[in-house]
């Protein structure tokens, strides 16, 4: 299993879009559209390379130096069989 946190999902939308569209915009609603281009990218080169699996945004998963944390609300936001 792999995991990967993006911990500067802000400061890439705000790049994209620019300082004051990123500053109207929820910290949550940012971090979900850079996994979300994120997932579609993972699935799309991991496809060409023969690979199948499964891929999901998780809610409540945290990964602190070498744990992985669960907070009480753990939620899958999006999962996609390729």
């Amino acid at each position: 299993m792999i995991v990967i946190k993006i911990t500067n999902a802000s400061e890439v939308v705000a790049s994209k879009v620019g300082k004051f569209l990123e500053a109207l915009t929820p910290d949550d609603f940012d971090r979900n559209t850079v996994e979300d281009i994120v997932v579609k990218k993972l699935i799309e080169n991991l496809s060409a390379e023969g690979l199948r699996g499964e891929v999901a945004a998780i809610r409540g998963l945290d990964l602190a130096a070498s744990e992985l944390v669960l907070q009480d609300s753990l939620h899958v936001r999006r999962h996609e069989t390729f």
